[in-house]
């Protein structure tokens, strides 16, 4: 019995390792991380690949009007609610190839396993490959997921357009995806969500355990503020008439890590992106907009810190420069279903595999999720800590760890027989 367990997690190890480097090559960016936007020429190679396996692993593969892609097992019970597995296909530009495909890979070797032991479950599994849930082509994150739930509705995603100004309609329509069908899915078919993700921190790692079981996903907020000035003459224009909009964007950017710190409790505030206008190296900017990010697990920090940037907005207005602050995404901190957290610690001591328990400071999918149904979440470790990065990488063994402790949630949660 114990040989042919091991020789399984040899053989689950080998495919994991095979579908990471695989989809690793599909990058805008060889030699310099994964950058795969979503609905790009590298999306589409991704996306083929995954629907392939899917459809080698026996499930009946489907896409919405986002161009999420649904690999299904049907179970014996008719219009049964489906335990659903997997996380996203995306990346963040120069990003790694465990942000995300980890998950995916991992509930494609759940379906593999249902397949080879010719299991027949009484509610229908579903793996998920989720679109765009870094936010880093059409901005806010998340949109896969907060389509099928009903957060993002219809005329929102159809203004939704990138930095070059080209609409999401129009990319999905050149990579050959419909957005005319459904989007929003009737949570009522939703029986489980569950996803694997790399910790993309350093406390697993640290501790030399193998399995994190989240409890709990931190609140997450993100704004976009716009300060106006006026444009000028670098030589010619004294400083004191000048409303520098840059300037007045780097002031208030270095008050942020004393906002966070202020908070506690592991708030953390940053900006990730500014743009400048009319970003000439001899012209005074007349506009800059910056992001910034705020997380916290208590949501009354994350309400302070956006009221004290607004109020920072409200300070730095006046002589010639404007400041205005936009909400673009406000996620409240999630706990995870305490059954299903119960569920993958006993599955995973089962299996003899150390595990702790972990709260998640990123958002994830499964944050969203958690409104509309029974949610649980494993991390793995990340070597040195690091995600978001070429150099982010996790161990093939850890993946097959999870894939193990998953697989037999599944079974219990689809009542497989």
């Amino acid at each position: 019995m114990e040989a042919r367990v091991e020789t399984n997690f040899k053989v689950v190890q080998a495919r994991v390792e095979s579908h990471i480097d695989t989809l690793s090559t599909f990058t805008a960016t060889p030699g310099q991380g994964t950058t795969r936007l979503t609905y790009s020429s590298e999306d589409l190679q991704a996306r083929q690949y995954i629907k392939e396996k899917m459809k080698e692993y026996g499930l009946t593969v489907r896409e919405d009007g986002l161009g999420n892609i649904f690999g299904k097992l049907e179970g014996t019970m008719k219009d049964a609610p489906s335990v659903l597995i997997g996380s996203h296909f995306d990346s963040v530009p120069n990003g790694g190839s465990y942000d995300g495909p980890a998950g995916v890979v991992a509930g494609l070797e759940v379906a593999a396993l249902f397949a080879e032991n010719q299991l027949q479950p009484k509610y229908p599994l579903e793996v998920i490959a989720l679109v765009e849930e870094e936010g880093a082509r059409f901005g806010g994150g998340l949109m896969g997921s907060r389509g099928i739930v009903g957060l993002l509705n219809e005329e929102d995603f159809n203004s939704l357009k990138d930095k070059d100004g080209i609409f999401a309609v129009d990319a999905m329509k050149k990579i050959g995806l419909d957005p005319a069908l459904p989007k929003k899915r009737d949570p009522k078919t939703m029986k489980a969500y569950l996803e694997l993700h790399i910790e993309q921190g350093p406390i697993l790692e640290e501790k030399d355990i193998p399995i994190g079981v989240v409890e709990a996903i931190v609140g997450l907020t993100q704004l976009e503020v716009t300060v106006k000035g006026q444009a000028g003459h670098a030589g010619t224009t004294p400083m004191n008439r000048r409303a520098d909009a840059l300037v007045t964007a780097a002031q208030m950017i270095a008050q942020f890590p004393g906002l966070a710190e202020s908070e506690g409790n592991g708030t953390v505030v940053t900006t990730g992106r500014l743009n400048v206008f009319p970003n000439g190296a001899n012209v005074i900017p007349d506009k800059t907009v910056f992001t910034v990010d705020i997380r916290s697990g208590k949501e009354e920090n994350v309400l302070n810190v956006i009221q004290n940037v607004k109020e920072l907005a409200h300070f730095y207005s006046g002589k010639g420069i404007e400041v205005s602050v936009e909400q673009l995404l406000y996620i409240q901190p999630k706990e995870m279903n305490k059954d299903i957290v119960s569920l993958l610690k006993k599955k995973t001591s089962e299996l003899n595999i150390p595990k702790c328990s972990i709260n998640s400071g990123a958002g994830h999918d499964a944050m969203v999720f958690s409104d509309f149904t029974d949610v649980g979440m494993l991390f793995i470790p990340s070597k040195n800590g690091l995600s978001h990065c070429p150099e982010e990488w996790s161990d093939s063994r850890h993946i097959t760890n999870a894939v193990q402790v998953l697989y037999e949630a599944a079974k219990k949660l689809t009542e497989a027989e």
